[in-house]
């Protein structure tokens, strides 16, 4: 699921601040080491890159999502989640008022979808597993749908036999309906035992064949854009949030679902290890994404906040998984508000993984702002940090797509290197990495399958993810964002992100953008 991106809300007050501030800055050069305002020139010759280029078993993939692709919202038995909820309730938070119930209907069309990966020579493919498919209530006590489990069992056997490895994830924000109504679902540590009984049934059915599992997929953005603006489902906010929600609380609910996101996480770990790893042989680990944030000037507050702008996103999660505990920062800024593990809940977590994640896809400036305690409280705000796309009227990279991304291939490498030095090298698997275009009808079927824009973003991440594995970063593997056109959210499907074009308007018909057949030069050279 790919991130979107929205630059920091700031209440009024906060904004004088930094107009006033951003009036008296005086930007000094850039210091060594620092990344430039501008895409970084590539004078070494390109031309040889291919899979070759990596180490041996490198995994080069395409990734996806349930709610994205499949459709099929209410046939084989799926009980209904909160985003069928959020999109019939709320069409207004979506760009083109549109929702996922026939997506791209990959559902029915699993096996033309695996047969263009084999035709591209890709080796792996992420997708997620519905919770409400398989346990359509949410929990146990609603039965086990056999008609999912059928599902996947056939989609997983279809990779098989065509040769390309399943990377799985168990929660791509498909809530079910039914733990919402009944206790709030993640605003609840009920979720963690009913999580542990849903991941259960995928590990007994699907283990024996799925060698990667990811938990969850990216809970900065879940519980920023569903808890903390509304802008996603669950739709809950503070009143005077973007969202502005009809329920919710802005300074305390992301930090409740973040926590209660890490021990479901944990306690699936736990279980994978204790009763299925021996035998099954697979990985976990969980998917977390970041932009890049670099400072905007060489001010030691501006330093300062990029690093609060990183625990507030980045280190959320990996401070606890790592260390036990949440960032300084956090725990520093966020007071009472943020909960805190017990001594038994932080040794659950701390290591809870075999891999790391990571989703990338730009990189902004960073801003100190002054703490002020009188505001209203906020996840957006608690950072004291803004985020801007440019620097003196620069910006930091090129803007081909949607507004949220600036193309700065350099980020993926410091944030691959901050990884490496911050957090002990984890193993990484790049599992989103991506650029969209703008939905336009009106152009012929030629026309809209010549990408290259992508193709240069591709390959541009592709060389700075090279260069951290020559650097010592342990990455292992690369999933491009999206094998196909889908519905991209709060978007829906205004963007497209897919290397292979999907017409809405003729039966959904799939394609090859020029992106797609790069890839597979790039991977069959």
């Amino acid at each position: 699921m790919m991130m979107e991106f929205r630059e920091s809300i700031v209440l009024i007050t906060i904004l004088l601040f930094i107009v006033v501030a951003a009036a008296t800055v005086t930007v000094t050069a850039t210091a060594a080491g620092r990344a430039s305002a501008s895409m970084p020139a590539h004078h070494e010759d390109e031309s040889n890159l291919d899979r070759r280029s990596f180490p041996e078993g490198f995994i080069f993939g395409a990734s996806s999502a349930a709610y994205q692709y499949e459709g099929a919202a209410k046939e084989g038995s799926k009980g209904p989640g909160i985003w069928d909820d959020f999109t019939h309730a709320h069409p207004e938070k979506i760009a083109d008022g549109s929702n996922g119930e026939i997506a791209v209907d990959q559902y029915h069309r699993f096996k033309e979808d695996v047969h263009l990966m084999k035709e591209m020579g890709i080796d792996a493919y992420r997708f997620s597993i519905s919770w409400p498919r398989i346990l359509p209530n949410g929990s146990l006590s609603g039965g086990i749908n056999k008609e999912g489990i059928d599902y996947y069992n056939n989609l997983i056997d279809e990779l098989q036999s065509k040769g390309l490895q399943p990377f799985v994830t168990l929660f791509h924000w498909d809530t079910p309906r039914g733990l919402d109504e009944q206790y709030g679902s993640f605003l609840s540590p009920r979720i963690v035992e009913d999580f542990h009984d849903y991941v259960e049934v995928c590990f007994r059915e699907f283990g024996d064949r799925v060698k990667h599992w990811i938990t969850f997929n990216e809970p900065h953005v879940f519980t920023d854009k569903g808890y903390a603006s509304g802008i996603f489902a669950p739709g809950r906010c503070s009143s005077w949030e973007i969202g502005r929600c009809k329920t919710g609380d802005s300074g305390k609910e992301p930090y409740i679902v973040g926590h209660h996101i890490l021990l479901a996480h944990a306690t699936a770990v736990d279980l994978y290890r204790s009763k299925f790893q021996n035998i099954q042989n697979g990985k976990i680990g969980i998917t977390l994404d970041c932009i890049w944030m670099v400072p905007y000037s060489d001010s030691k507050s501006n330093g300062d906040a990029a690093e609060r702008g990183l625990d507030f996103v980045f280190g959320w999660f990996m401070d606890p998984l790592t260390q036990g505990d949440y960032p300084f920062n956090m725990r520093a800024l966020v007071g009472d508000r943020l909960p805190k593990f017990t001594e038994q809940q932080s040794k659950l977590i701390k290591g809870s993984f075999d891999f790391i994640g990571l989703n990338y896809y730009s990189a902004s400036y960073v801003c100190s702002l002054p703490i002020d305690n009188t505001v209203n409280k906020s996840y957006n705000t608690d950072s004291y940090t803004i985020q801007t796309a440019s620097r003196n009227g620069i910006p930091i990279g090129p803007k081909p797509g949607t507004e949220w991304i600036h193309v700065y291939p350099q980020g993926i490498q410091d944030l691959l290197l901050y990884t490496k030095t911050k957090y002990n090298n984890p193993v990484i698997y790049i599992t989103e990495n991506g650029l969209d275009e703008k939905s336009n009808e009106n152009l012929s079927l030629k026309e809209a399958l010549k990408d290259d824009v992508r193709i240069d973003y591709y390959r541009q991440h592709i060389i700075h993810v090279q260069r951290a594995i020559s650097k010592g970063v342990d990455v292992r593997g690369y999933f491009a964002w999206s094998l196909l056109d889908n519905f991209e959210w709060g978007s829906g499907y205004s963007r497209r992100y897919g290397i292979y074009y999907v017409d809405y308007i003729d039966g959904l018909k799939r394609y090859p953008k020029s992106s797609a057949i790069w890839f597979q030069r790039f991977l069959k050279k």
